[in-house]
């Protein structure tokens, strides 16, 4: 016959109370139930538990070698019942997170200690990628959530959320004529060499860059392709020609490097960070780091 868990418990309370009465109030049950209960206990492991004396109730030998464990596995069962609630919850357990670089510049800074302050059981797995490997990490379940550069396709599959939204900036090797006054119009560099976003392996950025250069009234002239924004930054130090990058990579600062504000009305609010989850996911610790990065969106 097996062994039951509020049989332990009754069991371990009558042991420390001396006492079927006082336990039986403990416990919500009637004493006779919990005479019988305890009977079947001692069936089942096959000798007496409980002897009643006149200082009452106490444990045989058997019982108090059967104590040790039931204490014990009654505060594993507890904290097992624990641990799945707070997982249940998004208290507990691990959150895999991927982001794209220049997410590390303002939004991750912003957001993660007060999260992390907040849930602090809550392990953080956190991985880099591009937008399309964050994406295809998702949909293969290797990560939980992404941070990625919009704008993004629609997919049925996927939900998003605006985190952060930026400005397009133009950076320029220092001592550059554009460097030299305030906010430019993006068709003064019509005649420049551009370092761009590798279409393939960041589309969203891209397709903005590429978007607002025709709107000034010129297709960029592309001497060179990166994929991360630091590199972006570096080959303009180089020489290499003027990229169009993110308000954010102001932080990324260098010597070489002047950041110039655009004065064309569509480079402000151009880009956005978006958390991207599968649809309807029931991971309930990303849902809480959805809600704390949206009360801390910028």
């Amino acid at each position: 016959m097996a062994i039951d868990l509020r049989q332990l418990r009754q069991f371990v309370t009558i042991a420390e109370q001396g006492s079927y009465r006082r336990a039986a109030d403990l416990l919500h049950i009637a004493q006779p139930a919990l005479s019988v209960s305890i009977q079947k206990l001692e069936h089942a492991v096959g000798v007496p538990l409980l002897v009643r004396g006149a200082k009452g109730v106490t444990p045989t030998p058997a019982g108090q070698a059967l104590m040790a464990d039931a204490r014990r596995a009654l505060f594993h069962s507890e904290q097992a019942r624990q641990a799945a609630r707070r997982v249940a919850l998004g208290e507990w357990g691990l959150l895999r997170l991927g982001f794209v670089g220049s997410a590390t510049y303002m939004l991750l800074p912003r957001c993660l200690p007060a999260f992390r302050a907040e849930y602090p059981d809550l392990q953080l797995d956190l991985r880099e990628d591009s937008t399309i490997g964050l994406v295809a990490m998702l949909r293969a379940n290797d990560i939980d959530a992404g941070l990625v550069r919009g704008p993004l396709a629609e997919d049925a599959a996927l939900d998003s959320w605006v985190v952060e939204r930026d400005d397009l900036i133009l950076a320029v090797p220092a001592g550059h004529p554009l460097a030299s006054g305030g906010p430019v119009r993006l068709e003064r560099a019509r005649a420049e060499n551009f370092v761009l976003y590798s279409p393939l392996k960041v589309p969203g950025l891209h397709g903005v860059a590429q978007a607002l250069c025709r709107k000034a009234g010129f297709s960029p002239r592309i001497s060179q392709e990166a994929i991360q924004v630091q590199t972006l930054v570096s080959l303009v130090a180089s020489g290499m020609g003027l990229a169009l990058v993110p308000g954010v990579t102001r932080a990324y600062s260098t010597p070489h490097v002047t950041f110039v504000p655009l004065a064309d009305a569509d480079a402000h609010g151009a880009l956005s960070l978006s958390l991207v989850t599968h649809r309807d996911t029931s991971c309930a610790s990303v849902l809480r780091l959805r809600d704390s990065m949206l009360s801390r969106a910028g």
